[in-house]
């Protein structure tokens, strides 16, 4: 959630409202959804090119480090789906749209913050390396955290203003202000501890002449949060004359804020001050917006959830989504993070939000290469519980196939409607699903994909999947990829096989060798890839749509529970490293000169590439000016791109050969390439 203008404001009173806090040997409860935020967008990190995963699993590691060397035993709390009230929706329409004002505005050069798109994804991850304990909430998080809180009597550690309402026991540590890169040692002993300032209720209330805390959350709903934004309580406060804030204060939101906690300071009791509110409003409208304020005002009561039970013996229980009826493993699966709120979205309410990627935004946006794959999870989603028909009806079209998705269009955002792919009736009953067969469940997953298991043969277990989607996606893909897109992607694929050699018990010889040389020629080029360099619009927006691709692949791979193994995402898609590979595949290095210090990963990508290729349009080897009289060729005749797929007799010619003689090609189109894929 959030108040409008609360942060800004207790902040501004650091001295009056915060204390001083040496963090140590203590329980803390974490905002997840917070925390990836903060790290994402504090961290230097590159926003430009997709996401340096990396670079961000590195940072979420030396967080929890540093909590860890303080004794700090961390428990983190995600935020579900949308609950079945949708009253976020508009909230979250808006954010949509500013969203892409912000990727708008990094892609032509820019300021901006976008959180890569496999950002979550990336940090549940590592939460599982780490061994932090972690749960997903069924909806939002805010109320369930605070009741864990409270329950173990230890802090809250946030961003969201939120945490300044609810009365929490051992008190509310902005992120803001958590020094957690500052690890200091106890004087005269050798532990350690965390600065960090903890947020007081009780001088908050004390500043506002000792004012009942009950009062607090008609505060929050007057003055506005992400669930409400009632036209008609402008009214109240137009007439209500509230008293004046300081001076000082910081704008109208400031000016609001103090004017409403003065104001209510002169009641008792929250029913006195909602009566109060009430008689400024139109006796009409008096009974339904007294109902809505009040159950607003109970997302600060505490929760039925008992995240302990979850933490100490695995339960999960929320009271919510028992009553919609819906299968145990779902229910099971969705609160380890085995499943993505996007998958609850979809089954509660028939409706989906796709993020948008910092991508070309004069192009349809990248989720639309996905739809097909969307569709085959919204079939499996069909048919599950009857308790389920009206919420989902209240929330989507009535066509009993359909789905709504809230999607960029141009630089806005619009609704619009997808039908779900019907099943084989073994795959039409989400409860049985778990009940299929390992080799059904991959039979489906691989189809929906287009993609034959042979291809995979070769494959390492830990790249089946990534590889299957990107044979997907070069058969979806527009036809301005380039085979130095697909090259630089495989590339990036070596980072995380190099790592793990590098880093191998044994491997000492390696050290020495080639995949210590290959892995720092990557990071070379990746920090490279950084300084000033503009951004490839075309080469941004076929790599956003792989990671749509991946995103939604990896999304059915966990509804059929993992048929193939998921990837580590942390070093399979660096955005600095593969845009700094295409620039170099373009003007001054191949593949096979990149390659040859490094005999295990040539021999790694040779199987990467012999896979892909096979799926790749064959105008994707072919010089510019073939490409396109090609592309004509095939308009006339009306052949579908699916027909002109490289056959499988050229998979003998040697991958590198292939590769050497359209980096020449490539090279001469490069002005022209870098021309065309500028703003506008």
């Amino acid at each position: 959630m959030g108040i409008r203008g609360l942060m800004s404001f207790v902040e501004d009173h650091s001295n009056e409202f915060f204390i001083d806090l040496k963090l140590r040997d203590t329980k803390i409860i974490i905002d997840g959804y917070a925390l990836f935020h903060r790290l994402c967008f504090n961290s230097n990190l590159e926003l430009r090119y997709g996401g340096d995963y990396d670079s961000f699993a590195d940072v979420v590691q030396k967080f929890f480090e540093s909590l860890f060397s303080c004794n700090i035993c961390p428990y983190v709390v995600l935020d579900g789906g949308c609950d079945i009230s949708d009253k976020k929706l508009t909230t979250l329409k808006d954010r949509a749209r500013e969203k892409i004002q912000m990727a708008h505005s990094l892609s032509v050069g820019g300021g901006g913050y976008v959180c890569p798109l496999l950002i979550r994804e990336v940090f549940i991850q590592v939460l599982i390396k780490l061994q932090v304990c972690f749960v997903q909430c069924f909806s939002e998080a805010d109320r369930d955290i605070m009741t864990l809180a409270n329950h173990w009597n230890c802090p809250v550690l946030s961003s969201d203003s939120d945490f300044c309402i609810f009365d929490l026991k051992a008190g509310f540590c902005p992120l803001n202000s958590f020094q957690w890169r500052n690890v200091n040692t106890v004087k005269g002993t050798q532990d350690y501890y965390i600065p960090a300032k903890c947020f007081s209720l009780d001088a908050l209330c004390h500043y506002f002449s000792n004012m009942n805390k009950a009062l607090l959350p008609l505060f929050a709903v007057l003055c506005g949060n992400d669930h409400i934004n009632l036209p008609i309580m402008e009214t109240f406060l137009s007439k209500a004359r509230l008293p004046p804030g300081a001076a000082s204060s910081k704008g109208r939101r400031h000016h609001r804020v103090l004017g409403l906690l003065n104001w209510l300071s002169h009641f008792a009791e929250p029913t006195e001050a909602l009566d109060n509110v009430l008689k400024y409003l139109p006796k009409k409208d008096r009974e339904n917006v007294k109902e809505l304020l009040c159950c607003f005002m109970e997302e600060y009561q505490q929760s039925q959830v008992k995240l302990q039970d979850f933490f100490q013996c695995g339960t999960y229980a929320c009271p919510e989504a028992l009553n919609l009826g819906l299968p145990e493993w779902v229910l099971e699966a969705l609160a380890k993070g085995e499943l993505s709120p996007f998958i609850s979205d979809a089954l509660v309410l028939r409706r989906t939000i796709l993020h948008t990627q910092v991508e070309n935004m004069q192009q349809p946006n990248a989720h639309r290469i996905s739809l097909p794959i969307r569709q085959i999870i919204y079939g499996l989603l069909l048919n599950v519980s009857p308790h389920l028909e009206n919420v989902s009806l209240n929330a989507s079209p009535p066509r009993p196939l359909a789905f709504s998705e809230v999607e960029r269009i141009n630089k806005n955002i619009k609704t619009t409607t997808v039908d779900a792919v019907e099943l084989p009736k073994d795959c039409s009953d989400l409860s049985k699903l778990t009940e299929l067969s390992l080799a059904r469940r991959q039979i489906l997953l691989l189809e929906t994909l287009k993609v034959k298991q042979t291809i995979l043969d070769p494959i390492p277990t830990s790249l089946k999947l990534p590889i299957a989607v990107s044979c997907y996606w070069l058969q979806h893909m527009e036809a301005k990829a380039k085979l130095h897109h697909l090259q630089a992607l495989l590339l990036g694929m070596l980072v995380g096989p190099l790592h793990a050699m590098i880093n191998s018990p044994g491997k000492e010889d390696l050290r020495e060798d080639g995949a210590k040389m290959l892995y720092e020629e990557f990071q070379r080029v990746k920090e490279q890839a950084r300084p000033g360099a503009g951004l490839d619009l075309d080469t941004a927006h076929i790599f956003c749509q792989w990671q749509c691709c991946l995103q939604m692949g990896m999304y059915l791979n966990q509804l059929l529970s993992t048929p193939l193994s998921e990837p580590d995402l942390t070093r399979l898609y660096s955005g600095s490293l593969v845009h700094g590979l295409c620039w170099q595949l373009l003007t001054s290095t191949s593949v096979e000169s990149l390659l040859s210090m490094c005999p295990e990963a040539k021999q790694l990508y040779e199987h990467l590439f012999n896979a892909t290729r096979s799926y790749a349009p064959a105008e994707l080897f072919l010089p510019k000016g073939k490409s396109n009289s090609k592309k004509k060729s095939q308009k006339k005749q009306g052949t579908s791109r699916s027909k002109n797929r490289v056959g499988t007799t050229s998979n003998s010619r040697c991958w590198y050969e292939e590769s050497n003689r359209f980096r020449l090609l490539m090279v001469e189109d490069m002005e022209e390439h870098t021309e065309a894929s500028k703003p506008e």
